[in-house]
């Protein structure tokens, strides 16, 4: 019989908490790590949890600080406040290896919590990963009128192509980014690794995902570029994709080393 996943909050000591849902299992477990204004309720997140839970695998997933049923101010939030979200949650709600999944924002955040727990994180899938996008990407997509609003007024709107609401962006949010950046020297994490990134994505450009494999110091890492994917990789391809990778990923982790 499938496990019953369990929900609850995760008491972050500030007066904050991160909701999370946990499904019992064996291990290596998985983890799950959304993007940048995603939350724990969508399509990768779900499909993982349904296959984990059909083959008796730990899961987890949860939300950030500020993003879906975890509290605070999304804006407030920065790369160094999540990462410390995403390290409280493994540490707090995990056992024994783990195989970390981040999509997006997660597969950045991903990254650096598997350099944080090298000796657990068993390996690691990455989904359009925006590594070091907060620094790269999205200054340089501001026009001079917003870079003069956000020097002048520290905070600007943008429009989202996934809400009607436009996100706040702050430029906290950037200046405090540069202090978790991945690809500007080698990433030292050893185990297997696996990126899977679209053609097609108009959010994060595919070189992103080839810049973070060439940084990678794994011996067992690979790039599958997917034509005419795009950000989202949650057709049914790109779900189906998602899974027979963590699936070959869990073959590389049991094998290990060579």
């Amino acid at each position: 019989m499938n496990a019953v996943p369990e929900s609850g909050r995760l008491d972050r000591g500030d007066g904050h908490q991160l909701a999370w849902v946990r499904t019992p299992g064996t291990t290596p477990g998985v983890m799950f790590l959304g993007g940048f204004q995603s939350d724990m309720t969508g399509t990768k997140a779900l499909a993982l949890e349904a296959h984990c839970r059909a083959a008796g695998r730990a899961f987890l997933r949860f939300d950030y600080y500020g993003h879906g049923a975890s509290s605070g101010r999304f804006e407030d939030g920065t790369i160094g406040r999540w990462r410390a979200d995403a390290l409280a949650a493994f540490d707090a709600l995990t056992a024994g290896p783990q195989l970390l999944v981040g999509s997006s924002m997660g597969g950045w955040l991903a990254t650096l919590l598997a350099l944080d727990r090298a000796q657990r994180v068993a390996g690691l899938l990455t989904i359009a990963a925006a590594a070091d996008f907060v620094i790269d990407l999205l200054p340089a997509r501001l026009s001079p009128d917003q870079q003069q609003q956000l020097a002048r007024d520290g905070r600007i709107e943008l429009p989202s192509m996934y809400s009607d609401t436009p996100y706040p962006i702050c430029a906290r949010l950037i200046e405090e980014g540069r202090d978790h950046r991945l690809l500007h020297a080698p990433v030292p994490y050893h185990g297997p690794v696996r990126l899977l990134h679209g053609s097609a994505d108009a959010d994060v450009p595919w070189q992103t995902s080839l810049r973070l494999l060439e940084r990678l110091e794994s011996h067992d890492a690979r790039l599958v570029l997917v034509r005419g994917a795009d950000h989202r990789f949650s057709d049914a391809a790109g779900i189906a994709l998602m899974l027979a990778t963590l699936e070959e990923l869990i073959g590389a982790a049991a094998a290990g080393p060579g």
